[in-house]
């Protein structure tokens, strides 16, 4: 199998996880963690120089989901990369797991932040990769970001802060989804012109498919050949992709699949 196949055929298993997660638990964040599925799978299984029997290698690459509601995905990530028994999945939302709704640093082995008070993750970007600079460490740190989120007063002053600073060691994703909890972005908040803005506050920007692999990796290697500025990588995504009935309706940002619609998605995505 080549890489390409290898990686899709990753995302699939991880969809599958995401699903079985939410909707055995009665709760969690379907449409979020599925518009993203291919950002975090290309990062955990090809990009990022990380250890799993050594979670704290100090030259690991760092990943921080800021829009920690999509804690469904990055757990499903983890446990496929080896952090913890894919098993522990089955604990999700439940009161005597470490696996909660958001995810919690000093409980699960991989999580690098513990996030879901939204907009905060670059700003702890920021320490980190002003911290390699000081240190002489040449890892990177990656962080994904919700359209929605990005709203938040805090993401623009840790935007100026990255870019005074020349954190060339910091690419952000967006997950340009185009909806958050109460509706289209545009019609919530408008974030258009997005690309204009990251430009203005000193960032270099890329934007691509949030669904092609390729995409993506050629967008990282982009980025790690940029010095003097941080990157953001725009992916235009759908939010729900993978379950029909969940692609791109906001009423899945925030809610578990049950019954028929459960058995459904799982069809859908080849769970067994």
């Amino acid at each position: 199998m080549d890489e390409l196949s290898y990686l899709e055929e990753k995302c699939k298993t991880i969809r599958r996880h995401i699903i079985r997660m939410i909707g055995d638990a009665g709760g969690g964040h379907p449409g979020g963690s599925l518009s993203a599925v291919e950002i975090v799978t290309s990062l955990y299984f090809k990009v990022m120089r990380i250890d799993p029997q050594n979670p704290n290698w100090p030259e690991r690459d760092r990943f921080i989901m800021s829009k920690g509601h999509a804690s469904a995905l990055l757990y499903a990530a983890l446990a496929e990369r080896g952090f913890f028994p894919i098993e522990d999945l089955a604990t999700f939302r439940r009161p005597w797991g470490k696996l909660a709704g958001h995810p919690d640093m000093h409980k699960v082995a991989g999580v690098e932040m513990t996030t879901g008070s939204l907009g905060q993750g670059l700003s702890v970007a920021n320490g980190m990769a002003i911290a390699a600079k000081y240190d002489g460490h040449n890892y990177r740190i990656y962080v994904l970001l919700g359209d929605g989120e990005i709203q938040e007063g805090q993401v623009w002053e840790a935007a100026m802060t990255a870019a005074h600073y020349k954190l060339d060691n910091i690419t952000a994703f967006i997950d340009r989804n185009g909806l958050q909890i109460d509706g289209s972005t545009e019609t919530v908040m408008r974030l258009e012109p997005l690309t204009d803005k990251w430009r203005s506050f000193g960032w270099h920007v890329i934007e691509i498919d949030g669904h092609n692999i390729s995409a993506i990796l050629n967008a990282v290697t982009e980025a790690q050949q940029v010095k003097g500025k941080p990157t953001v990588i725009i992916a235009k995504t759908i939010k729900g992709k993978g379950v029909s009935f969940m692609e791109g309706q906001v009423e899945w940002h925030g809610k578990a699949p049950t019954g028929e619609l459960y058995t459904k998605a799982k069809m859908e995505l080849g769970c067994e």
